[in-house]
């Protein structure tokens, strides 16, 4: 398993957390919680491994 470091901000307008990876092109993800950001990340980069992205 690897870890990746995730830069994460809170949308003002939407009240959304928003993150990105980077070193990894389209690694990029919301959600309503931090909980539900670092699952969508995780999906990201998932298939952004799997595809060879």
């Amino acid at each position: 398993m690897h870890t990746y470091t995730a830069i994460i901000e809170k949308c003002p307008d939407t009240g959304l957390y928003v993150g990105h990876v980077p070193g990894f092109p389209g690694a990029h993800s919301q959600g309503e919680t931090l909980e539900e950001l670092n699952k969508n990340l995780k999906e990201v980069i998932e298939m952004l491994i799997e595809t060879g992205i």
